[in-house]
């Protein structure tokens, strides 16, 4: 009931929850099966219908940490432990009557960011997908590797959507991870990549 309450306090109308698993792909099972979720906070924005030049940065610094708490704690609980998370990824979707920069303020700050990175113990800088859409569009969320950003096998999305958000004065705040590589990666890494130049590869691009 505490973390209702603390819910309710912060603007929060709603948390959803998307979670997946591949069991087979191309005929065969995956390599190392893995489960993906994403968690979305819908939230009031305290922004809506102010003005371009409105300072963002105090109600950023108390919003954003008790979203990166909350889905967080929510994703590594349907994910099985943090020990098992390997990818992340973050997004942020705003209402009719919000600028693009309002989800940036929820999500690129260190507020989050940092945060989310601490409690899902990754090292990685955050992808992540930004949009201003009405309510019920679907965020395609990008993730990679927490720890090694370079990791190719890690490369992959997961799907959000909240059927009724945002509503025009809402931003929905999207954390999203990943136990496991995609279903069978085999593209190779950077670290084992050849050296690749227009001019070493001159007959194919002539």
């Amino acid at each position: 009931m505490q973390g209702t309450n603390r819910s309710v306090a912060a603007g929060i109308r709603k948390l959803t929850l998307y979670r997946e698993e591949t069991l087979t792909e191309a005929g065969a099972a995956p390599v190392r099966p893995a489960s993906r979720a994403s968690v979305a906070a819908v939230v009031q924005n305290p922004w809506a219908g102010t003005g371009s030049t409105t300072d963002l940065s105090n109600s950023a610094a108390e919003l954003a940490p008790r979203l990166a708490k909350l889905l967080t704690d929510r994703l590594v609980a349907a994910l099985g432990g943090v020990q098992r998370i390997e990818a992340f990824g973050k997004a942020a979707i705003v209402g009719a009557d919000g600028e693009i920069e309002h989800g940036g303020a929820l999500i690129h700050t260190p507020y989050f960011g940092n945060l989310v990175r601490e409690f899902l113990q990754g090292q990685s800088i955050i992808c992540f997908a930004d949009a201003r859409t009405d309510a019920g569009a679907e965020l395609i969320v990008p993730m990679w590797h927490k720890e090694h950003a370079a990791t190719r096998s890690h490369y992959q999305t997961v799907s959000a959507r909240v059927p009724d958000a945002p509503r025009s004065d809402e931003i929905v705040v999207i954390a999203a991870a990943s136990t496991g590589p995609r279903p069978h990666p085999r593209i190779g890494d950077r670290a084992t990549d050849p050296v690749v130049t227009a001019q070493n590869l001159e007959a194919v691009l002539s």
